[in-house]
Parts: C-alpha cells; sequence; structure tokens
C-alpha cells in the first residue's frame, strides 16, 4: 500500500499530557498551550477531560478552559467524555467533538474503570446517541491494543472486535493506543491487519507511547499500511503510569520531524511546535521529553 502524501496530527498533551501531572497546572497555561499549538499548525487539539474532579482532579477547570480557548475555523478542540453526564457538561461548555475511551484488555478495563469491555461500550451507547442527536462528531479511544500491564499480549481479532463496536455506534474515527508501549513494527502491523478487516483504515488512528523507544518505528509500519492519522503530545508530554519513569505519548516533534524526513505534509511548523515544547516544559519545570525538541534547542544555543 502506498504511503499517505498528508497526515493528521491529533495533539493530545493539553488533555492526555496534563491530566496525570501532580502539580496544578494554572487554567492560563493550559489556555496558553492550546494557543500555542493552534499558531504552530495543530488543527486538532485534545482540549481537556469532563471526567469527574474526584478522579482527574487536573481537568476540574474544563468549563474554564472551554469558556477561555479562542475557538479557531478549521481548529477541532475534542474533549473526552466517559458517560453521558460527563457529554452533557461538555456539550453545555460548547464542546462541538467528544471522545469516548474503551480498552481491549478485559483486566484493564476492570482494573482502570470497574466494569467489564462489554459494560463499558454499553456506557457509551447513550453518548454516542446523544452526541448524533447535537450533531456532535464522536471519536473512540481503544487502548492496551498490542499489551496490557496485567494480561501481557493482546489477540488483534479482541482488538478488532473492540473497534468495530466503536465503528458501528457512530465513533467517527478509533484511536487504536499502544498505552505501555510494548508494541514493536511487526506486532503493530498483524493488529493492524485485523483492525482492517472489520473497520475501514481510513477511520482508523494510531496512538503510540515511546516506553521503548518503538512509536517512531510503530508509526512508519502503520504508514506502510495506509494510516494517516496519528495522535501526539507536545514535549512527550504525558508519562507512562504503568512504568515508573519511562516515556508515555509519543511526542508531536518526533513525529513531525519524521513526516518531514518522509515528504508527508502535516500542516505543523516544526520551529514553532519546538518553542511550545520548551515553554510548556519550563512551566512544568522540566526539560522536554523529546528527542527532536532537545537536538533542535541545543542547535540553537551553540549557534547563539
Amino acid at each position: 500500500m502506498e504511503i499517505p502524501a498528508r497526515v493528521r496530527i491529533v495533539e493530545v498533551g493539553p488533555r492526555d499530557g496534563l491530566q496525570n501531572e501532580k502539580q496544578v497546572v494554572p487554567t492560563e497555561t493550559k489556555v496558553e498551550l492550546i494557543e500555542r499549538l493552534a499558531d504552530a499548525g495543530l488543527a486538532a487539539i485534545e482540549a481537556t477531560s469532563f471526567v469527574s474532579p474526584k478522579w482527574v482532579p487536573q481537568m476540574g477547570d474544563n468549563a474554564e478552559v472551554m469558556a477561555r480557548i479562542r475557538r479557531r475555523a478549521g481548529v477541532a478542540y475534542p474533549v473526552l467524555t466517559p458517560n453521558l453526564k460527563g457529554f452533557e457538561a461538555a456539550l453545555a461548555a460548547g464542546a462541538e467533538e467528544v471522545a469516548v475511551f474503551g480498552a481491549a484488555s478485559e483486566s484493564f478495563s476492570q482494573k482502570n474503570i470497574n466494569c467489564s469491555i462489554a459494560e463499558s461500550l454499553e456506557r457509551f451507547r447513550p453518548v454516542t446517541e446523544a452526541a448524533q442527536a447535537a450533531g456532535v462528531r464522536v471519536r473512540g479511544y481503544v487502548s492496551c491494543v498490542l499489551g496490557c500491564p496485567y494480561e501481557g499480549p493482546i489477540a488483534p481479532a479482541q482488538v478488532a472486535a473492540v473497534a468495530a463496536t466503536l465503528a458501528d455506534m457512530g465513533c467517527y474515527e478509533v484511536s487504536l493506543g499502544d498505552t505501555i508501549g510494548v508494541g514493536t513494527p511487526r506486532a503493530t502491523q498483524r493488529m493492524l491487519e485485523a483492525v482492517t478487516r472489520r473497520v475501514p483504515v481510513e477511520r482508523l488512528a494510531g496512538h503510540y507511547h515511546d516506553t521503548y523507544g518503538m512509536a517512531a518505528a510503530n508509526i512508519y509500519a502503520s504508514l506502510e499500511l495506509g494510516v494517516a492519522v496519528f495522535d501526539a503530545s507536545v514535549g512527550g508530554l504525558g508519562g507512562c503510569p504503568y512504568a515508573a519513569g519511562a516515556s508515555g505519548n509519543v511526542a508531536t516533534e518526533d513525529v513531525v520531524w519524521l513526516m518531514n524526513g518522509l515528504g508527508i505534509e502535516t500542516g505543523v511548523e516544526l520551529e514553532r511546535l519546538v518553542d511550545t515544547a520548551a515553554w510548556i516544559s519550563r512551566a512544568l519545570g522540566r526539560e522536554p521529553a523529546s528527542r527532536v525538541a532537545r537536538a533542535l534547542l541545543a542547535k540553537r544555543a551553540a549557534a547563539a
């Protein structure tokens, strides 16, 4: 299959990247991060999550974030909504796109949201129905598509079944997440081969973690099978909670560098993205996790 000429990057830093930060990130910092990412050319920026502040205190300012961001034509600001209550709050806050989050691992589903995969999918059905009635787009996430911290490897057919259910419910796109970053290129392709027998590749996205340094390789393996949408987090925000000290989300800068090298269009300005990675990392009191950001910032410093 021919590698796509253009790739859409879904920036997940403001939500997935920040949600596990131990320090409370000020609302103004979150809003500025979203603005800077839009300035850099990101056309899909996951803004926040409408979950209970009891479970994710970092996202307790969700409505305020949505009220304060400057909506731009051509930029989507999806938000996570785990249930109907969350969807209703998101709708009231002006959300035009929401996301639901399932798992391909029974153990992970039970430990993460205290229910089976089947039960979790049934919880999403009222959300997708309400979203369709309100004209709101729904994106689906599937976690643990290449491995689970409790079960180990996950059968590709199981991933395909969950992805197909989400697509049948009305999710316009299904993002396949290697939550613990254990995937390798061949395993990634085996998983995608199974999923694409149930869901068209045009409705799939890759969400790869870089725990073992395989994210870029897995993205390339996905490109070879026609996947043209990838989730990424500026500065590599969002560590992997199941592997102490490990990196989590693949850095957006690393993905853009890869695409630039392949001649694939993203619409993202790498230099502005690196500036944003440096800015948010400073705000959090650390260096960017992105290899590309660190290399380009060091190159700039040496030339100064």
